[in-house]
């Protein structure tokens, strides 16, 4: 039998900008979606470490991390 120790999901995300408003709207928008990201990891009580943020020219935003998954413990992946 087989169970899991430990286990993360790495990802990219990549948070674009609408192109069918105002630039200075459309990088509020994104800046409100990653923060509305965070609180759903929060609020799901998901562990999760982000390991970069980075905003692109055009205000896109690259969001890298890793987090838990499925309520598996994640041992020393998030140290």
């Amino acid at each position: 039998m087989k169970r899991v120790l430990e286990a993360c999901v790495c990802q990219t995300l990549c948070f674009t900008v609408k192109e069918d408003v105002g630039h200075d709207e459309a990088v509020k928008l994104v800046r409100m979606e990653i923060e509305r990201y965070k609180t759903s990891l929060e609020k799901s009580k998901t562990v999760y470490k982000i390991l970069e943020e980075t905003e692109q020219p055009d205000g896109s935003v690259i969001l890298k991390l890793k987090k838990q998954h499925n309520y598996s413990p994640v041992g020393s992946y998030l140290d």
